[in-house]
């Protein structure tokens, strides 16, 4: 079941393609849990998914995972990719070694 869903654009000399990102509900595993994720890339889907000890710390991963994919993304690098507000982040917290690679809100906020 899909909990959470976020729209990136990208900028394309064709005019903007969506990036449709959806995040599932954590779901219990054998001895932990799973939160999967999808990102809808011009090359096609993504699929990811982030283990935890319960269902917070799997989501909260899962959040960070979809940051690390976002900013470091070609699209993220080549500076076509946006959200409603262009250089104002993606609004997905990283890992702590990539926080350098932060922009606009997210730079402030995660």
């Amino acid at each position: 079941m899909v909990i959470a869903d976020r729209t990136l654009r990208l900028r394309h000399p064709d005019g903007e393609l969506a990036i449709p990102i959806r995040i599932f509900a954590p779901e219990r595993d054998a001895t932990s849990w799973m939160c999967r994720y999808e990102i809808d890339w011009p090359e096609g889907r993504q699929n990811g998914r982030a283990g935890g000890a319960d269902s917070v710390q799997a989501l909260v991963l899962a959040l960070q995972m979809i940051g690390a994919d976002i900013y470091t993304s070609s699209y993220h690098q080549s500076g076509r990719l946006t959200t409603e507000v262009p250089g104002g982040g993606y609004g997905f917290p990283v890992p702590a070694g990539i926080r350098d690679l932060l922009q606009g809100d997210d730079a402030k906020f995660f």
